[in-house]
């Protein structure tokens, strides 16, 4: 016999990809290309100290994603782009970034369904942060 109540189907995308494991997979792998970044890295104001980015990034993807309000609960509504208008974010840390996130989520490896929705978040999430032109180039 078939125990209905053991079949629950995951509730959010959070659950159905891990949850705090996977997220906390992707934001350490992340966080190690980042600190190997010298472009990147001279934007966190904690230098290679990357604790509190972590934090911030997980809890807000978890978020994001559907599992638990932790990154509202410490912080607020999340304000991307406020939170961000403080660096200058330009097209090339754009790519640092995503280039980053990529190796992450290659090595996290989730299934494609689940990588792809993911990847197109990053995408457009990360050029909704470009906040400053590339600087112009002396001939």
């Amino acid at each position: 016999m078939i125990d209905h109540v053991s079949l629950k189907r995951p509730d959010s995308f959070f659950e159905m990809i891990g949850g705090h494991e996977t997220f906390g997979r992707l934001v350490d792998a992340f966080y190690r290309e980042v600190a190997a970044d010298e472009y990147l890295i001279a934007m966190y104001p904690e230098g290679k100290e990357l604790s509190g980015a972590k934090h911030r990034l997980q809890t807000f993807l978890e978020q994001y994603f559907g599992g638990p309000t932790t990154y509202s609960q410490e912080r607020g509504h999340p304000r991307l782009r406020m939170r961000h208008n403080p660096y200058p974010v330009t097209p090339t840390a754009r790519e640092h970034w995503l280039r980053h996130m990529r190796t992450a989520m290659d090595e996290v490896a989730l299934p494609p369904m689940y990588d792809s929705m993911m990847w197109d978040y990053f995408q457009r999430a990360a050029t909704a942060m470009v906040n400053t032109p590339e600087p112009a180039r002396r001939v």
